[in-house]
């Protein structure tokens, strides 16, 4: 028998359940944070300050790191620097189109060979008799703006994903900064990026800072980009899209391994992590959350419906447990 030390950290709460036929069947158990206006925490389960990795949630603090270092990019171009695209037919174009304007090609970017990242987008795209490419791995907007601030610094480009290169030193400080906290630890991201740990308290407070930071600011500029073009912040179906659409002034993000943090235009934020990295239960929990922060738009119960199949017909759903 396996026996348990006494120091063993607890397990975090149930925040979803898995219900199949009217018999619960599993359970996704996490963390969750919903700040109130004032950056006050107003609700919390499991541990909201331990440090996580954040996965693509990050990716507004690294585009604001690339405004800083003096690239000038807005509209959809900053929008996609902020991306998991899908891999839709217009976000790959505007990669290629941002490449091509520094002088770069797809074969620069460092981003592991993917397919799109939306299902409809990977069966068409191998239907038609495509492999895996860079291009159409969900990060490659980020690489290609990366790229483009290093050669507008004269930074090089062969380790621009090395963490003690000078643009991922500032990446860490903005993390940082708009955290409120200092990076836990330092790890590598599915795209082969540094990837900065922070508490979920952190990140729900960067969201916060972001969508309140002066106008102009790099910061600010992010959030309006990513607000006013959130189609190529994900894709035509995906959540973030949908509720930055339909719920003005909303930022969201989602990340890999089941994070999500969102703010509303007001200050209000939430941020939470599925601990078995499960993105079935994104949609419930984020629709609860977004209930407790009060948001109220038919768009938040299409985000928590996740349906359970028998065969063709439904017999269950996925739904949030607080």
């Amino acid at each position: 028998m396996t026996s348990i030390s006494p120091s063993a950290s607890p397990a975090h709460p149930v925040l979803a359940e898995v219900v199949r036929s009217g018999f619960t069947e599993g359970h996704h158990r996490g963390s969750l944070v919903v700040l109130a206006a004032d950056g006050s925490v107003e609700y919390a389960l499991g541990d909201p300050a331990a440090p996580v990795f954040p996965r693509s949630s990050n990716k507004p603090m690294q585009a604001a790191a690339v405004l800083r270092a003096g690239l000038d990019l807005s509209g959809e171009r900053l929008a996609l620097a902020a991306a998991s695209h899908s891999g839709e037919g217009f976000h790959l174009d505007l990669v290629r189109t941002m490449l091509a304007e520094h002088g770069l090609g797809p074969d620069d970017l460092q981003t592991p060979p993917d397919l799109p990242l939306d299902p409809v987008e990977a069966e068409s795209y191998l239907a038609a008799g495509r492999v895996r490419e860079p291009l159409t791995m969900n990060c490659s907007g980020k690489h290609a703006a990366m790229l483009a601030v290093c050669l507008h610094n004269g930074w090089d480009t062969a380790t621009y994903l090395d963490p003690a290169h000078p643009l991922q030193q500032l990446v860490g400080q903005v993390v940082a900064e708009a955290a409120g906290e200092p990076v836990a630890a330092v790890g590598t991201d599915g795209c082969g990026a540094p990837l900065m740990a922070i508490g979920l308290v952190g990140l729900a407070r960067a969201f916060r800072t972001f969508v309140l930071a002066e106008p102009g600011s790099a910061e600010r500029r992010v959030a309006d980009a990513m607000r006013a073009h959130p189609e190529y912040v994900a894709g035509t179906r995906r959540p973030d899209t949908w509720l930055m659409r339909e719920v003005p002034g909303t930022l969201s993000k989602m990340g890999a391994e089941a994070v999500q943090a969102v703010a509303l235009a007001d200050g209000r934020a939430l941020a939470f992590k599925i601990d078995d990295g499960s993105t079935r239960a994104l949609g419930p929990v984020l629709a609860r959350a977004l209930a407790l922060l009060g948001v109220d738009a038919p768009v938040v119960s299409r985000v928590g419906r996740a349906p359970l199949l028998g065969g063709a017909a439904e017999v269950g759903a996925i739904r949030a447990a607080f």
